[in-house]
């Protein structure tokens, strides 16, 4: 039997096929295929499965490809990595300027790994509700630097309902995740876009100005106008992972359609002579954020929050 793997907690997974959703593990065998990752398998996986006779669950035999993924570094020392979900049409980064801040470099990891496995990304700035006139200003610049380089930008108060609609239209027919920082707000965003769902939501911690986490593990659900919403644990690091130096540069769009303009094919962009890129960054032409986000990985100083 083929299904869909909707949500994960480690040891189980809920698969669902065309009539039911079905509780299974995973064959012994599995976790030694040269899996490198602290999950063989992710939401989102298409794979194959027998039922175990008489006790109504089911044995993962075969994971199918995989057209992509979002992976980031495990927090702990293993140094291994967690796939976060995969064969996603669409990765949505939910973003807040105050109450928690996110970062423009966590802003910029996030898309970093979108880029390099395949992912298309978007960005939505929740808690519209919050912003004074010089906030709105703020926002503006923000999303004039990621919308300049072509990564759409919305947005909403989760708490209000403004601009729901227009997240309704984007993610319909599509397999989308929402990830984040703990506090942005994701949970009260995907309640408006499923308000059957009631997922708990937390006040942000006044100690810290940092989300508690309210979700534990990932869930794809379905979406009433078409395709899947999938919520993930609130991300407190991103570590960039299995990118090569000489490879990260591929990675940001605007250094991308430069490269073939700079005077040494193996230019790192960093203080090359007849750099196509450092002239963009010194020319206004590269948001100086992002220029010290790429120097930022590349140096791999990439876990910040």
């Amino acid at each position: 039997m083929q299904g869909l793997v909707i949500k994960s907690t480690g040891s189980w997974y809920q698969v669902k096929t065309a009539d039911s959703v079905v509780d299974c593990r995973i064959k012994g065998k599995f976790r030694i295929k040269g899996i490198t990752t602290t999950n063989p398998l992710a939401v989102g996986d298409v794979v194959d499965f027998e039922m175990e006779p008489e006790q109504g669950t089911g044995v993962i035999t075969t994971l199918r490809p995989r057209k992509n993924y979002i992976i980031r570094k495990a927090v702990n020392l293993s140094k291994q990595a967690q796939i976060i979900a995969a064969n996603l049409d669409l990765a949505v980064l939910v973003v807040t300027l105050a109450s928690p801040r996110t970062s423009l470099g966590f802003i910029d990891r996030f898309l970093v790994t979108a880029e390099a496995y395949d992912v298309p990304a978007v960005l939505i700035f929740n808690k519209l509700d919050l912003f004074s006139d010089e906030g709105l200003e703020i926002l503006a610049e923000y999303q004039a630097i990621y919308q300049n380089i072509g990564y759409p930008c919305y947005s909403v108060s989760a708490k209000e309902g403004t601009h729901i609609d227009s997240i309704q239209e984007l993610i319909k027919d599509k397999v989308t995740l929402f990830s984040g920082h703990s506090g942005v707000g994701k949970s009260s965003l995907i309640n408006r876009l499923l308000p059957d769902l009631e997922l708990r939501t937390h006040q942000i911690s006044d100690w810290s100005d940092k989300g508690m986490h309210t979700t534990t593990f990932a869930e794809m659900f379905e979406l009433p106008q078409g395709g899947y919403l999938i919520d993930t644990p609130g991300i407190r690091e991103l570590g960039v992972i299995d990118i090569e130096k000489q490879e990260l540069g591929h990675f940001f769009p605007e250094m991308r359609e430069r490269m073939n303009q700079c005077r040494f094919n193996n230019c790192r962009h960093i203080n090359e002579p007849g750099c196509a890129v450092l002239e963009a960054v010194e020319n206004e032409g590269i948001a100086l954020s992002r220029y010290d986000s790429y120097l930022s990985i590349y140096n791999g100083n990439d876990t910040r929050a």
